[in-house]
């Protein structure tokens, strides 16, 4: 019987309820959906390689989730049944699982990551790789519209597969070892550095036993190490209060020089520096920004829509780079990136606000663990000189206050409502808003270019900005608030609250 496999699509993922035990929340990952949707992987793969699927090697690996091994187990066992080649790699990073098809030894054609990155214990998915990086939402359609033919798996010619089964954490880690050593030099180039890392019981605790530990650091600090797919201390999320507000207690507690933490499945990060202060959202991409300004002096970052007007005028002002402020995703943040390098122009960093951060060098692949090591080399250089990261960020101002009101929309065409509110909204800006502002002692100013929802700079007695945008997969309009001084976001959200009140479908409650 055919099955309709559309609701587990999530942009460039797989993402889908994997466990029972949530109120309201149905099974809808199941062994049997990851066994058909590795066939559909397989078929994808075949096609693209222009190889039949008896002359593929695909490579597969999960974190610790409570569901992990059983989707695993499946996957495998529908790759199998077509004939392939399966490097079982069991617990591993996403980065890792892509440098499957990459690392010598491996040389995968195709990967698998059974993960739902830092979304609740009973969630997981499918993130999935070839050797020219990540798929595109469309090849996730291939993939989900093949699974759930049963008249296409039928005709995908049978044969017996061959597993094997290696650990590819001991290989990535002694790559990213090599990272350190050659650019600071020495066998244990760490050698004094006290660093905390904070794994969220995801697959990150081999950053600080196999990386960091081996070349002389002491991570004795470090926290959360033990694999838990029930996640029993914090979300393993670079973005959660909770979390960031977990690491940088332990740094100040132990008197660490800096404090890493990643995401689940590794593919973000963020840092804490020797005095507790967080360095995500803004500030990660700050600190990234003067990584790549060293070594490619006006090189261009790609971030997301929610950056701050003062990242800007850092990334532009102190570094001299050149910033262009995208869309939210971080396939959208990459590509972006890989489509100016093809026109001409160096852009060496795309990154979100979220912690994914791709460099060009690195396969322009989105890697927590490469950028915690990028960061850590910068930060074994400066201790030699006495300085710190933290030294790097000097420059760079913050927002007085910074809010996030997510709206829903009600009703099953929640995009055309999104298009239609938006385009309200920059009605009123340019028109009666205009006046209605100036009244409060404010100017609106719609910015371009903008590529995603609208942008509006506020100015005069209230100075900030919003942005207002369609959620990417859910029926939600987010709305992002900054202001350069207490009570600003308050003022925003009001005269908004004005502006939005009679939008059908639009819950403005939050407001």
């Amino acid at each position: 019987m055919d099955r309709d496999y559309r609701g587990l699509r999530n942009g460039s993922d797989i993402r889908g309820v994997a466990l029972a035990g949530v109120e309201g929340e149905e099974v809808n990952l199941t062994p049997e959906a990851a066994r058909r949707l590795a066939q559909g992987f397989v078929a994808w793969l075949s096609e693209r390689c222009g190889r039949p699927a008896t002359e593929l090697t695909v490579a597969v690996g999960r974190d610790p989730r409570l569901s992990g091994a059983d989707l695993l187990a499946a996957f495998e066992e529908g790759a199998l049944e077509l004939g392939v080649r399966l490097v079982d790699c069991g617990l591993a990073t996403t980065p890792a699982m892509f440098m499957t098809c990459v690392l010598e030894g491996f040389e995968a054609d195709g990967s698998c990551m059974v993960t739902a990155s830092h979304l609740p214990w009973n969630r997981n998915g499918l993130k999935f790789f070839s050797r020219d990086g990540g798929l595109e939402k469309e090849d996730i359609g291939w993939i989900v519209e093949a699974a759930g033919s049963d008249a296409r798996l039928a005709a995908l010619p049978r044969a017996e597969g061959a597993v094997e089964r290696r650990d590819v954490l001991g290989p990535y880690a002694a790559h990213l070892r090599s990272i350190i050593q050659a650019h600071v030099g020495g066998e244990r180039p760490l050698e004094g550095l006290s660093i905390c890392v904070d794994a969220g019981n995801g697959s990150a605790g081999f950053y600080a036993t196999d990386v960091l530990e081996p070349l002389g650091a002491d991570v004795s600090a470090s926290q959360f190490l033990e694999p838990d797919g029930s996640f029993p201390n914090h979300m393993p999320n670079p973005e959660n209060a909770e979390a960031m507000a977990s690491v940088s207690a332990r740094v100040r507690e132990r008197g660490c020089d800096l404090g890493v933490i990643f995401d689940t499945d590794v593919d973000r990060a963020s840092a804490v520096d020797a005095a507790g202060n967080e360095i995500n959202r803004n500030a990660i991409i700050a600190l990234a920004g003067a990584l790549v300004a060293e070594t490619h002096p006006g090189t261009t970052v790609v971030t997301d829509s929610v950056t701050s007007d003062e990242l800007h005028e850092f990334l532009e002002g102190e570094l001299g780079l050149r910033h262009l402020r995208y869309q939210r995703g971080y396939r959208n943040v990459i590509n972006k990136m890989c489509e100016l390098n093809d026109e001409g122009v160096d852009c060496q960093l795309a990154i979100e606000t979220s912690g994914h951060a791709a460099f060009l060098e690195n396969y322009a692949l989105d890697d927590g663990s490469y950028l915690a090591t990028r960061i850590i080399v910068k930060a074994a250089k400066l201790a030699r000189e006495g300085r710190t990261i933290s030294d790097l960020l000097a420059g760079l101002s913050e927002p007085a206050e910074s809010e996030e009101v997510r709206m829903g929309i009600a009703g099953e065409g929640f995009r055309a409502t999104g298009d239609r509110v938006l385009a309200d909204l920059d009605a009123w800006v340019r028109g009666e808003g205009a006046a209605l502002a100036a009244a409060r002692g404010m100017e609106l100013e719609v910015v371009e270019p903008n590529y995603e929802g609208i942008r509006v700079a506020v100015s005069g007695d209230v100075r900030g900005w919003f942005l207002l945008r369609k959620s990417l997969h859910d029926p939600l309009m987010p709305l992002n608030v900054e202001s350069s001084a207490e009570g600003g976001c308050a003022a925003i959200r009001a005269l908004l609250r004005e502006a939005l009140a009679g939008e059908e479908g639009l819950d403005v409650s939050g407001l």
